[in-house]
């Protein structure tokens, strides 16, 4: 019998909690937690200890000395301090929290030249692997349109510049944002990873184009994607539920990335 795949959670806050609950403790008889990544060693130790989760908590620095495929899964502002050590060191990771690589796209090149894997779970959005196989010939056209739970955006500094009016999306969309998914990435780095995910499988982040709703009327993340290829249309719509444990998060992250995970051990891979 082969053994578990091992994996480091590369933060631990909801997603990783979530993949903690999921793996610890031998419960999983293909995929096993390593290590934690965490800048507060202290909160993550007895975090995992609630979890009945013995493993080391360790730094950024440290993960590569762990055989073992690095799931970051921390923030925006700590995407760049988690992953990097890896990927220069060569080795694997599965990213969360992708909205930060628009503004990092040299950890990319990293990689490379190191012959390290940057992967990018995409089981949080309809249709990717049909895009991925039209990027294969010409695609003429993407756009993402999101409708977001209001509370996402009640602290954002765009929304505030822009005056616009999120009490009224209690009774329907409200018109936030439209533009490039490099943009949209910029504005909103916190909420749309599923931007620069969709820019990267396809057409660039310039060329696929984002609108973005406020609408309080929705029990989740919805997302309505529209491709116009030579070898495809498409028109998919997905809605996402949100986590138990924080109504921010939509409670499908964690299972892509288990997914994901999933994919590259098994002897049946459906996906492209």
């Amino acid at each position: 019998m082969a053994k578990p795949k091992r994996i480091i959670l590369g933060g631990f806050g909801n997603i990783g909690r979530q993949l903690a609950r999921r793996l610890g403790g031998g419960a999983d008889p293909d995929l096993s937690i390593a290590a934690i990544v965490a800048r507060d060693k202290d909160k993550a130790a007895r975090a995992a200890e609630e979890l009945g989760l013995d493993v080391p908590i360790i730094t950024s620095a440290e993960a590569p000395g762990f055989d073992a495929i690095l799931v970051e899964c921390s923030t925006y502002d700590g995407f760049r301090d988690v992953v990097e050590p890896t990927l220069r060191a060569g080795g694997h990771v599965v990213a969360v929290s992708v909205g930060a690589l628009a503004k990092n796209l040299d950890l990319i090149d990293i990689a490379q030249d190191s012959d390290a894997v940057l992967q990018i779970a995409g089981g949080t959005l309809p249709g990717i692997d049909i895009i991925r196989a039209a990027a294969e010939d010409e695609i003429d056209e993407v756009l993402l349109t999101s409708h977001i739970n209001p509370a996402s955006f009640a602290h954002e500094p765009y929304v505030k510049e822009h005056g616009i009016d999120l009490d009224a999306a209690a009774a329907g969309p409200v018109e936030v944002f439209e533009g490039s998914a490099r943009e949209a990435a910029g504005y909103f780095p916190r909420h749309f990873n599923v931007a620069v995910t969709l820019g990267l499988a396809g057409i660039g982040l310039d060329r696929t184009r984002v609108r973005i709703r406020a609408d309080g009327t929705l029990p989740g993340a919805r997302h309505r994607l529209t491709v116009k290829a030579r070898a495809v249309e498409l028109d998919m719509e997905s809605q996402n539920f949100p986590s138990p444990d924080n109504n921010r998060t939509s409670m499908v992250v964690a299972l892509s990335i288990l997914a994901a995970l999933r994919h590259d051990t098994a002897t049946l891979r459906i996906g492209s």
